[in-house]
């Protein structure tokens, strides 16, 4: 309940606000674990990665983050579970779980706001062993634009990252290979929509 009530609080705030548009949810599955996997540039990112997707996506966030009053029920009733400094073995348990359950996660493979929007920041290799050890659909994000007052941001939904012929190799470099093929496949549709 309280999460369909700030869904639709954060959608007519950002349409005001930010003019925010949204394109390809039909990419996105009906059902069954899907990961969303976007670039981040701003703390805003993750409601904006998640207002506009029929099905609730839920999200990482700072075990420290759920300790502030107000914002840590704020956060959780968002969709947020908490996690320990980095993608550690909690963190990855948490997710596989979820997806497990055919759930939507939103990550940011990048593990940390790239202001600049730069491709090439190293990603972290944790969104590559969730999608791998999870089987999840992998559809890939891009936020575009800088959450300007009355400027335009928009999101791009992908076509899903297919990984399948990186699984099935036994090349011992499978998750840097996966988490190549979504950052790749992620900035393609930034530099595409600038």
């Amino acid at each position: 309940m309280l999460y369909a009530i700030f869904k639709n609080l954060f959608s007519v705030l950002y349409g005001l606000l930010f003019r925010f548009e949204v394109k390809g949810l039909e990419h996105i599955p009906k059902d069954g674990p899907v990961m969303l996997c976007s670039n981040h540039i701003s703390l805003l990112d993750p409601p904006a990665v998640g207002i506009r997707v029929p099905r609730k996506v839920h999200y990482m966030a700072k075990e420290e983050l759920f300790k502030v009053p107000v914002f840590g029920p704020l956060i959780r009733a968002w969709g947020a579970f908490p996690v320990k400094r980095g993608v550690g073995k909690d963190a990855i348990r948490s997710a596989l779980n979820l997806l497990g359950e055919g759930k939507v996660m939103g990550i940011f493979p990048e593990g940390t706001r790239n202001s600049d929007g730069a491709a090439g920041t190293a990603a972290k290799k944790g969104a590559a062993m969730i999608a791998y050890r999870s089987g999840a659909t992998i559809i890939p994000c891009a936020v575009v634009g800088r959450y300007r007052l009355f400027g335009k941001t928009r999101v791009f939904y992908g076509k899903p990252v297919d990984i399948s012929a990186i699984i099935n190799e036994s090349s011992p470099d499978k998750l840097d290979r996966i988490t190549d093929a979504i950052m790749s496949r992620i900035y393609e549709m930034v530099e595409k929509n600038k």
